[in-house]
């Protein structure tokens, strides 16, 4: 739990990264910035109407990228659908911001959380740190 952690505050502070899909074969990234540790889960969310959400349905393994204060974190995992209530809950209670376009009732709303996966901390100035979980 205490790897997770380290990434979920990387991502929250950081607050926008990078997520890498696989379109057929073209990689698209685009910025994100939902993050949420909840139950031992590193969860984002996006829509299920969106092309992100059909490239991870059809290629779930995907790679993600963010950077603070000189430092870098690259998470390479495999994304799990997750259709409970409680954590799209938690997310726009989180992040209320959402609520204009989603709901944990509607039918597009959807929260990922990561499978498996492993983060590796880096800068250019210190010995690059792995997370695997």
């Amino acid at each position: 739990m205490e790897g997770l952690e380290k990434i979920y505050n990387f991502l929250n502070e950081a607050e926008t990264y990078y997520l890498a899909t696989v379109d057929g074969d073209q990689p698209r990234v685009r910025p994100f910035g939902t993050v949420l540790l909840m139950d031992g889960r590193l969860y984002i969310q996006t829509g299920k109407v969106k092309d992100v959400s059909k490239q991870i349905a059809a290629n779930p393994k995907v790679e993600i990228c963010a950077f603070k204060d000189g430092k870098w974190l690259r998470l390479a995992g495999v994304l799990e659908n997750d259709d409970a209530r409680e954590p799209k809950v938690a997310m726009l209670e989180k992040m209320p911001t959402l609520k204009g376009m989603y709901s944990p009732d509607d039918d597009n709303m959807q929260m990922l959380y990561f499978k498996c996966g492993k983060a590796t901390f880096s800068s250019f100035t210190e010995a690059p740190e792995e997370v695997c979980f």
